[in-house]
């Protein structure tokens, strides 16, 4: 598969803060000591340094990496873990991620969300001899559900869903519900922000601990705060960022990335890099 790129450049990232502090142009312009020119064409793509920086400041965004990301200075590592598979497929303008796990052993699988198309799923299980057991579903904005009938109906597996986000297709459960298939362990987290009720799913008995967070964090970035930012923020720092710096975190959106490498690299979590 081709490299997957970041889902945000850096004037994404000041354009979801700026959205989630509710600070409009003038306002920012105005704490930043910058004219609203300059924050025009930071916000357009022009990666200038000193403007970035005093943005990011009055954003609660980490400065260094911030820059980092408009210079493109950084990509995270591929992290590669046996027994996991990441689908990228195409929706509308943008593309949508999905993924399965299974249990080396017992050829038994789960798959987390669907992506825009379900057959690159469906044709990895059949290639490989696995039986599809789950489908999790980490929240239910469409790119993300858009082929769970067909999921469901060519792998007769059930479908499970947070509670807050209840829909026809699938079964509602509550954080803190852990599903076992053969040695693998799935703990729910709610990670709510982004979407009512986003869950993260932890996965332990593979090789590495893997984390499926949605659209919770994206490799630099993260979801926004399309219910709350401040819930999205506070979430992902608490259930997140407290896992194992080694977890790979699988986003909804963009690249594979760990923990450990938000930790340095992420403008939304300044308290873990140097200002």
């Amino acid at each position: 598969m081709a490299t997957i790129p970041l889902e945000d450049n850096f004037n994404d990232i000041i354009g979801k803060a700026q959205r989630g502090f509710q600070v409009n142009d003038d306002q920012l312009a105005a704490k930043a000591d910058i004219s609203v020119a300059e924050l025009g064409r930071v916000k357009s793509g022009k990666p200038d340094e000193e403007i970035i920086r005093k943005v990011a400041r009055c954003l609660n965004l980490s400065a260094t990496a911030l820059v980092e990301s408009g210079r493109k200075a950084w990509f995270p590592a591929s992290p590669e873990v046996s027994g996991l598979a990441q689908f990228n497929t195409p929706y509308e303008d943008m593309t949508v991620n999905a993924y399965m796990v299974w249990d080396t052993g017992t050829k038994d699988a789960v798959v987390f969300d669907t992506g825009a198309d379900a057959g690159p799923v469906l044709e990895f299980a059949r290639g490989r001899g696995l039986s599809v057991k789950l489908i999790l579903l980490t929240h239910t904005h469409p790119d993300h559900i858009a082929d769970l009938a067909r999921l469901k109906r060519e792998t007769g597996a059930p479908a499970f869903v947070c509670q807050l986000e209840a829909i026809e297709g699938a079964e509602t459960f509550s954080e803190g519900r852990v599903f076992q298939l053969g040695g693998l362990r799935i703990e729910t987290r709610q990670t709510s922000g982004h979407s009512a009720g986003g869950i993260t799913y932890v996965v332990s008995g593979l090789a590495k601990p893997v984390a499926v967070v949605g659209d919770a964090i994206f490799a630099g970035s993260m979801g926004g705060g399309g219910v709350s930012y401040t819930d999205a923020l506070g979430n992902n720092r608490k259930k997140i960022f407290s896992l194992a710096g080694e977890t790979v975190l699988c986003p909804g959106h963009g690249p594979l990335t760990t923990v450990g490498e938000e930790k340095l690299h992420n403008p939304f979590y300044p308290e873990f890099q140097a200002s």
